[in-house]
C-alpha cells in the first residue's frame, strides 16, 4: 500500500505529529525538513532548523528565516545575522558557543510584482507560532541553555505570550513560563533586523548589545 504524506487538518495546525520522540539535533532537524505542520510549508523554499553549539549556554530565539535564510537553509546568515554576531561578540557572548534558532521555521512573505517579484517577509501568526511551538520544546530539551535571548517581539510573544511587548520588557532577566524551575532565565531585545531598519543605527545597535551584555552578566 502506498504510504500517505503527514498534513495537519486546516483546523488544527500542529507540528506535534511530527516531532520524533527520541534522537538528538539530527534527528529533529531531519524530522523537520518533511514538517507540514502548518501551510508555510507550501510556499518555503526548505525547513530552517536551528544551528550552532548543541551544548551552549545561550540560545538565541529570532521570528523565523529570512529570504536569504530560506534560499540557504540555516539561520541567521542574511544581514540581520552580521549584524547579530557582531553584538554578540562586542557583549562578550562567543557566537560559536551559542545556538539560534527561530520560533517559525518556514520563511512567510508575499510577493510584491512592483519590486520585481521580490519576497517581502510578513510576520507570522499566533496560529503560526504555536503550530510550531513543539520544534522549539524540543530544542529546548536538547540544548537545554542556561540562558534564552528572545530577539524582537515575535520571538518574546512565542515565549511569554500574546502580552508581550518588547518595549516594556526588553533588557530583563525574565522567568520562562512552564519552566520556572529555570529561574530568571530569559531575555527579551529588540531584533537585529530593526538596527538595519532604523534612522539612526548606531544608537539602536548600542541598545541592542547592551542588552546582551545583561545575558552575558547573568552566565557569570
Amino acid at each position: 500500500m502506498a504510504s500517505r504524506t503527514k498534513t495537519a487538518p486546516e483546523e488544527a495546525y500542529t507540528a506535534e505529529p511530527f516531532v520524533p520522540g527520541s534522537g538528538g539535533i539530527e534527528a529533529l532537524r531531519e524530522a523537520a525538513a518533511g514538517c507540514r505542520g502548518c501551510p508555510l510549508h507550501r510556499d518555503a523554499t526548505q525547513t530552517v532548523f536551528g544551528a550552532g553549539n548543541v551544548h551552549a549556554r545561550v540560545m538565541l530565539l529570532g521570528e523565523q528565516p529570512g529570504d536569504q535564510e530560506d534560499r540557504q537553509g540555516a539561520p541567521f546568515v542574511g544581514p540581520a545575522g552580521k549584524v547579530l554576531t557582531r553584538a554578540l561578540d562586542e557583549a562578550g557572548i562567543e557566537p560559536g558557543d551559542t545556538y539560534v534558532t527561530n520560533a517559525v521555521k518556514h520563511f512567510k512573505f508575499e510577493l510584491v510584482p512592483e519590486r520585481g517579484k521580490r519576497r517581502i517577509h510578513k510576520a507570522p501568526s499566533l496560529r503560526e507560532m504555536t503550530a510550531c511551538r513543539p520544534w522549539l520544546e524540543a530544542e529546548l530539551r536538547l540544548v537545554d541553555p542556561e540562558i534564552i535571548v528572545a530577539l524582537g517581539a515575535t520571538a518574546g510573544k512565542a515565549l511569554l505570550g500574546s502580552s508581550f511587548r518588547v518595549t516594556k520588557q526588553r533588557g530583563m532577566l525574565l522567568p520562562f513560563p512552564g519552566h520556572e524551575e529555570r529561574g530568571e532565565c530569559l531575555l527579551a531585545t529588540i531584533h537585529p533586523s530593526a538596527v538595519l531598519r532604523a534612522d539612526d543605527r548606531e544608537a539602536v545597535y548600542a541598545g541592542l548589545v547592551s542588552d546582551l551584555r545583561i545575558a552575558a552578566r547573568a552566565l557569570g
